[in-house]
């Protein structure tokens, strides 16, 4: 069946079709499912892969003529996101907002 996502909702369709019980018992089981994640560190399954003989080959370039390193966050950018010159270094414009 053809959905068309621009015709106008009706309120009735979606309003009444679950009782608030079962509104509360599907929102805990979601709380506990977010809970048990831990968002800030989250871990990966490798599938039991041995890696440690994996060598990454990464280019790593020396800064260009029209570029500066920030001394406040350390950052590499281009001459135009320069603000100023510190007694320590260059300073971005984010960092000398």
């Amino acid at each position: 069946m053809a959905t068309d996502y621009d015709a106008p909702r009706n309120k009735n369709e979606d309003e009444g079709n679950e009782s608030i019980e079962a509104l509360k018992a599907a929102r805990s089981s979601q709380t506990a499912a977010t809970e048990t994640e831990d968002s800030d560190n989250p871990s990966f399954e490798l599938g039991g892969n041995d890696l440690s003989n994996v060598e990454l080959d990464v280019v790593v370039l020396p800064p260009q003529q029209d570029e500066f390193t920030c001394m406040s966050c350390f950052l590499v950018k281009h001459r135009s996101q320069l603000d100023h010159m510190s007694d320590a270094g260059p300073i971005c414009k984010d960092c000398a907002v």
